[in-house]
């Protein structure tokens, strides 16, 4: 069956950057709006990032705009984000996911999803 495979993630300081990696297997890559969302505890699963097939577009959740980037390599079936400026508040469950219908922040348009990484920020 689709998996996605997250990795990257990690414990780091305050100020630091991550880059995390989305591996997807079974499914043809270029033809899913990927998006990456985040799960603190407690809280409600919250979109970080979203990159269409083409790389043409990319959206970002109000919370990372300057500080995130998303990419992906069609060839390597693989979606990243580049983490800058972390902070704290960052700190949650990191998952990857794909729409085959547009994609978007709306998690419930998505097919697919990984098992997630954590991502601890510390102080």
């Amino acid at each position: 069956q689709v998996q996605l495979v997250e990795s990257g993630g990690g414990l780091v300081q305050a100020g630091s950057s991550l880059r995390l990696s989305c591996a997807a297997s079974r499914l043809i890559f270029s033809n899913y709006f990927m998006g990456w969302f985040r799960q603190a505890p407690g809280k409600e699963r919250e979109f970080v990032a979203g990159v269409n097939w083409s790389s043409s577009r990319t959206f970002y959740g109000d919370s990372v705009k300057g500080r995130f980037s998303i990419s992906r390599d069609n060839t390597k079936n693989t979606v990243y984000l580049q983490m800058n400026s972390l902070n704290p508040e960052d700190t949650a469950v990191y998952y990857c996911a794909g729409s085959r219908t547009g994609g978007g922040s709306n998690p419930d348009v998505y097919n697919y999803w990984g098992q997630g990484t954590q991502v601890t920020v510390s102080s």
